[in-house]
């Protein structure tokens, strides 16, 4: 297995029987290794900076039933919120005077946020803040709905692709969505300009480890600008609930894998990594990640925001908590960067 890790820090290439050997190897000796030769590949692109991103949680409706997720249109027993206009430049504000420079506007699909509603509030932000980068993570939008909100000043967008396999797919979804659209969605936001990011759940219900490795390989072929992993974690009213969250250690050989593939990629630390390991986004750091997103969102409606049961929102998640935070990563050998933190080519 030695000589596969080297492979991949030399090459940044595997094959599938390869990468299934590397993410179902357990010597905790070997998964070492293959951490390092990840911190080595992201220090000599971003050196030991930490890239922070304010995420604003805009709205917690969605018109889409996804089996997993604990907005989804079916649960009832959400207390459903939108964000003004308003709550919205106020965050950032409160989120550029601690020294984000890259803001997140993060949430359901919500129709009231419309072409012309996001227009308004990104062409707002890019003129207050014209030093930062704004990325949206809003779902699934047709081609010109993405080049309108990319003309008016977004510069990024996050779509999780959850999974590659069209099986696996289909158990995750409604039938209304489809991996085709998915990804057509994906190639029209790379065709416009935008900085890209996609990713997986890992453990999610029915998935196998040739799932993951397909993923892999669909990744490091579409080459995102952005990837983000965390282990699905259950919500108590999804259709999942009784499901086991997913591994933090397979979550973390993952990650390790696509640094080493993609060396230039963003990659954050997820909130899912911290919500089931206490030291998740530490751990995160050190098997190659690069980014950590804290919570800019109203206090108020932190709770409400739940994909998943647990969630970190208070305390050092919370953007509140950055001096917190930056202490953290640097008991580990890291700084937080002020830095907008963009791809580099």
């Amino acid at each position: 297995m030695i000589k596969v890790i080297e492979k991949l820090f030399k090459e940044g290439n595997l094959q599938k029987d390869e990468i299934i050997s590397l993410l179902e190897c357990e010597d905790e000796n070997i998964i070492e290794k293959l951490f390092e030769y990840a911190r080595i590949r992201a220090k000599e692109t971003f050196g030991n900076e930490i890239y922070t991103r304010g995420l604003i949680e805009i709205s917690n409706f969605c018109k889409n039933d996804c089996y997993y997720c604990g907005i989804r249109r079916g649960n009832k027993n959400v207390c459903r919120y939108r964000l003004s206009k308003e709550q919205i430049m106020e965050c950032c504000q409160i989120g550029y005077d601690l020294d984000f420079r890259s803001f997140v506007l993060q949430g359901g699909e919500d129709p009231h946020f419309s072409d012309d509603v996001i227009c308004d509030i990104v062409s707002e932000i890019r003129k207050k803040y014209p030093d930062c980068a704004i990325t949206l993570s809003l779902g699934e939008r047709s081609y010109e709905s993405y080049k309108k909100l990319f003309d008016c000043g977004a510069n990024r967008y996050l779509l999780r692709h959850e999974t590659s396999d069209f099986c696996h797919y289909g158990k995750l979804h409604p039938k209304e969505l489809s991996l085709e659209n998915r990804i057509k969605c994906l190639e029209n936001l790379k065709k416009i300009g935008y900085q890209v990011g996609t990713g997986i759940m890992v453990g999610s219900p029915y998935q196998t480890i040739e799932n993951i490795a397909d993923d892999i390989i669909f990744i490091k072929n579409f080459k995102p600008h952005m990837i983000g992993l965390g282990p699905f974690v259950p919500h108590k009213e999804s259709i999942f609930r009784d499901f086991p969250h997913g591994s933090v250690k397979l979550t973390l050989k993952i990650l390790a894998i696509l640094r080493l593939m993609l060396p230039k990629a963003l990659i954050p630390a997820t909130t899912a990594l911290g919500t089931v390991e206490e030291n998740g986004r530490e751990m995160g750091i050190l098997a190659g990640a690069n980014v950590l997103m804290p919570n800019l969102s109203p206090k108020d409606v932190r709770k409400n925001y739940l994909l998943y049961d647990n969630k970190i929102s208070t305390g050092e998640e919370a953007a509140e908590g950055r001096k917190a935070l930056g202490e953290r990563m640097e008991k580990i050998g890291y700084i937080l960067s002020s830095k907008r933190g963009d791809y580099r080519e």
